[in-house]
């Protein structure tokens, strides 16, 4: 089975007045049904209030090295799906519920892992 990322960014995310009960009931939802299905590895949002830091090869600590990871933040989801098909069919559910585009990425196969 192949594991991939939902995710969206947090600045992606624009819910109308008075709606909020509702996405977070929605979204959570997905999620318990994620769990019952058997394909939730993990979920979350980034701490935004909390800053990266980078740990170099030798071990040292410094400021976050990447530029291009400048505006990681907004919520992830990791799921174990036998086809790409059904993992697209979770993007869309999620997407759905949080009222956001959400990106769909595949992990690589690590036998590790």
């Amino acid at each position: 089975m192949t594991k991939y990322l939902i995710s969206f960014p947090s600045g992606v995310m624009q819910v109308a007045d008075g709606d909020w009960d509702n996405v977070v009931e929605e979204s959570h939802q997905v999620i318990r049904d994620m769990k019952a299905a058997g394909v939730y590895v993990f979920g979350g949002g980034i701490n935004e209030d909390v800053a990266p830091v980078a740990v170099a090869g030798d071990g040292t600590v410094s400021e976050p090295l990447y530029s291009a990871f400048d505006d990681l933040d907004g919520g992830h989801t990791i799921i174990e799906v036998p086809t790409r098909a059904e993992a697209i069919e979770w993007a869309r559910r999620v997407a759905v519920a949080c009222r956001c585009p959400q990106e769909l990425r595949e992990f690589m196969y690590d036998p590790e892992s």
